[in-house]
C-alpha cells in the first residue's frame, strides 16, 4: 500500500463512516474498481479508530458528562434517573449484541462476507429498509425520550452492520426512525452507540498492524486522514438531517448496488 492508496482509503473511510451508505462496502469497492489489493477487514477495523477519535472529540462534552454522571449514579440513587446516567447504561448494554455477534461471526466477516455480490445486495436491501423507515417515521421523539427498551432495540439493529454493505450508522438510524425518533436524535445516539463497538473492534485488530495487508505507515496515514475527513462529516451530517430526509442516501445505495450487480454480471469486476 503506497501513500496515495492510503490517503484515498482514509478519505473514503472518513466520508462514508457516518453517512448511511456503508464505509466497509466502499473500502472494498474502491480498491476493486481501481485494481488495488483488497486492504482486508482488519485494515477497515483499524482505520475506523480515526473516525472514532473524531466522534470522541466532536462529542467530548457529552461523553464526559455521560461518563461522570453514570459513574456518580452508581453511588447516588438520586442520579439514576438522570438522562446522562441512563444514556451510559443504554450505550453500554446496547453494545453487547454487536460485540457478541462480531466475535461469533468474525471468521465469516473477514472471509466469505467480503464478496461484492453480498455487498451489492446489502446496499440495495438495507437502502430499501431505510426508505420504509422514512415512510413510517413519526419523528416526534427526541434523545431525551430514549429508554432502555429502545436503546437495546437500536443496539440490535447495530448487529446488521456486520453484514457488509449494511452500514453501522444506516442500521442504527433506521432503528431509531422505526421507533419514532427524529433523524438528528437517531443519528446522535447512533454516533454514541458506535464508540464502544468500533473502538473494541479496532483495538482487537490493531495487533495485526505490520503484518500482511496492514503496513504500519499506510495504516497510520489512512487513520489520520480518516480522522480529519470524518470530523467534518459528522458536523455536516447532523446539520443535514435537521432539514433533510435520508432519501438521497437511499437513492445512492440502490444506484451503487445496481451498478455493482451490473458490473459483476458482465464480468467487468470480480466478486472476490
Amino acid at each position: 500500500m503506497n501513500f496515495v492508496q492510503a490517503t484515498v482509503l482514509g478519505i473514503v473511510q472518513g466520508l462514508t463512516e457516518f453517512l448511511p451508505i456503508s464505509s466497509s462496502a466502499h473500502l472494498l469497492i474502491v480498491p476493486r474498481l481501481l485494481d488495488w489489493k483488497d486492504p482486508g477487514a482488519a485494515f477497515t477495523a483499524v482505520i475506523q479508530l480515526g473516525t472514532m477519535l473524531a466522534v470522541l472529540i466532536y462529542f467530548w462534552r457529552d461523553i464526559v458528562r455521560i461518563t461522570v454522571t453514570w459513574f456518580r449514579s452508581l453511588f447516588n440513587p438520586d442520579l439514576r434517573h438522570h438522562l446522562d446516567a441512563r444514556m451510559g447504561w443504554y450505550v453500554g448494554l446496547g453494545t453487547i449484541p454487536v460485540s457478541v455477534a462480531g466475535l461469533a461471526f468474525n471468521s465469516a466477516i473477514e472471509g466469505p462476507a467480503r464478496n461484492l455480490w453480498i455487498n451489492a445486495s446489502s446496499l440495495i436491501v438495507m437502502g430499501l429498509v431505510l426508505l420504509i423507515a422514512e415512510w413510517a417515521a413519526r419523528q416526534k421523539r427526541e434523545i431525551g425520550d430514549l429508554n432502555m427498551r429502545d436503546g437495546l432495540i437500536i443496539g440490535g439493529f447495530q448487529c446488521l452492520a456486520l453484514i457488509p454493505g449494511s452500514s453501522r450508522s444506516g442500521s442504527t438510524i433506521t432503528g431509531g426512525l422505526f421507533l419514532g425518533y427524529t433523524r438528528e436524535a437517531a443519528a446522535r445516539y447512533s454516533f454514541l452507540l458506535s464508540i464502544p463497538a468500533v473502538v473494541l473492534s479496532g483495538l482487537f485488530e490493531l495487533r495485526k498492524v505490520g503484518e500482511g495487508n496492514l503496513p504500519i505507515a499506510g495504516t497510520a496515514v489512512a487513520t489520520v486522514v480518516s480522522f480529519v475527513v470524518g470530523y467534518a462529516s459528522i458536523a455536516w451530517l447532523l446539520k443535514f438531517l435537521v432539514r433533510h430526509s435520508t432519501l438521497v442516501f437511499v437513492y445512492y445505495r440502490v444506484a451503487l448496488g445496481g451498478i455493482l450487480i451490473g458490473l459483476l454480471a458482465a464480468g467487468a469486476i470480480a466478486a472476490t
